[in-house]
């Protein structure tokens, strides 16, 4: 299980990134689950839109380029919902709603997904 880090701000954005980048596993994301737990995330790439429909919960949608950095924030989204990261987007992090304001995460902020209690931070290849 990886986590999330703001390094521009130094917040943790998430503890449990699950990674969606196989055909199925974008398909479904977060489709028909109930909830994010606290801390909980998925990270689907590659994604450069996103939408909420048949999930029963508001969540944040962060669009990310090829180099992690920030290129659109979507807060709240609500179920039944459609957003487009626009120029550059390249995957998303979707999170609890109002995680992506608590962490401070902001368009041009780089995050930095890393092994879970790792000290090293290493930015995730999207290659």
């Amino acid at each position: 299980m990886n986590e999330v880090l703001n390094e521009t701000k130094g917040t943790i954005v998430a503890s449990k990134v699950r990674q969606a980048d196989s055909v199925w596993s974008r398909f479904w994301g977060l489709m028909f689950r109930r909830a994010l737990a606290e801390g909980e995330a998925l990270h689907i790439r590659p994604c450069n839109s996103v939408h909420t429909f048949f999930m029963r919960f508001t969540m944040d949608a962060v669009f990310l380029d090829k180099e992690t950095r920030v290129v659109k924030v979507v807060p709240d989204m609500k179920p039944f919902r459609a957003a487009v990261g626009g120029k550059g987007a390249h995957s998303v992090l979707e999170l609890a709603a109002g995680a992506a304001a608590l962490a401070g995460v902001e368009a041009g902020d780089t995050l930095v997904f890393r092994a879970s209690g790792s000290v090293a931070s290493n930015r995730e290849s999207s290659e």
